[in-house]
């Protein structure tokens, strides 16, 4: 790799996916100079927060792993002093890693500006040029170049020839085609309706919209402008939400199940 300046590849473990909100819990970085000299960068942080669950099960990463760990706030400027100078490599860095880490700064109270930087992504090279499409899961299950694409018949023939080819892959002792209910992704976060309208984070209820969006749980605006919730149950949205905005104003809060 050629590099005219240095380049620092990151990667950070969270607490969830919620740009706004959620904390960092690990930070990990490798500096590459354009000499072909390396240097490293890596620490757990403490997110002041309680580590959900389904991150420990992913991560490894424990509240009582983080105990002990310090702050961002604390190492902040360390972080920025080894990003000096450097352009930006990652992950899915631009739609999350970077816009986290710039919310993390400014929490702390420093200025991360990175837009003034070249930031080569991974996966936005990975998607540009390795299709993820019908066509392409048809070639790798099925080795074969899928004819017709498009038409709506041969599609649905290719999709029947894939699932066929993924229950001889991944549940060969089971070729019953209720075998791929198992695969399900788990999800880091939560909302609570279809629409997202709103969402869960650290056992709290919180709008993604208006002018409370993502800044107090609804049990607070519930208190503090129970009028807004009123608001709520006059506009177009679903009767689950208007249901559970009613019970708010009743005194009974949903809980996360």
């Amino acid at each position: 790799m050629k590099l005219t300046k240095p380049l620092v590849v990151l990667d950070l473990e969270t607490t969830g996916v919620w740009i706004e909100k959620d904390r960092i819990i690990e930070i990990g970085m490798v500096k590459v100079f354009p000499d072909g000299k390396q240097e490293t960068y890596s620490t757990r942080v403490n997110p002041c927060m309680p580590i959900p669950a389904v991150v420990t099960e992913l991560t490894g990463i424990s509240d009582a792993d983080v105990k002990s760990a310090p702050a961002f706030g604390s190492i902040a400027g360390a972080v920025l002093a080894f990003l000096e100078g450097a352009d930006i490599g990652g992950f899915n860095v631009e739609r999350f890693d970077l816009p986290l880490l710039a919310r993390e700064f400014a929490d702390a109270a420093i200025k991360f500006e990175y837009s003034n930087r070249t930031v080569y992504d991974a996966q936005k090279v990975y998607h540009l040029h390795e299709r993820r499409d019908l066509f392409a899961a048809f070639a790798f299950y099925c080795h074969q170049e899928l004819k017709d694409a498009h038409s709506a018949t041969a599609d649905a023939q290719a999709t029947l020839e894939i699932l066929q080819e993924q229950l001889k892959r991944y549940t060969p002792d089971r070729p019953d085609i209720e075998a791929l209910k198992d695969f399900e992704y788990k999800q880091t976060s939560d909302y609570f309706d279809n629409e997202r309208k709103f969402r869960w984070w650290n056992g709290d209820l919180y709008m993604t919209f208006g002018k409370y969006a993502k800044k107090e749980p609804l049990k607070t605006i519930a208190k503090k402008d129970p009028q807004y919730l009123e608001w709520v149950l006059d506009k177009d949205f679903s009767d689950e939400v208007k249901s559970m905005i009613q019970g708010v104003l009743n005194g009974k809060y949903p809980q996360q199940g």
